[in-house]
């Protein structure tokens, strides 16, 4: 019985850093734009004239 309670804590506590790292992702603004990356490779980079 103590090693499911020590299984659950474990699993709680993995729960929770994968929930503290995501929040800290999106407070940080890591998915912010989600429309170019997707569609920055179709269009061509404008080259500067030399």
């Amino acid at each position: 019985m103590s090693v499911i309670i020590m299984l659950l804590c474990a699993s709680l506590a993995v729960a929770l850093f994968f929930l503290v790292a995501f929040i800290w992702s999106v407070k940080d603004g890591q998915y912010d734009d989600d429309y170019s990356p997707a569609h920055r490779i179709l269009f061509d980079d404008k080259t500067s004239k030399e």
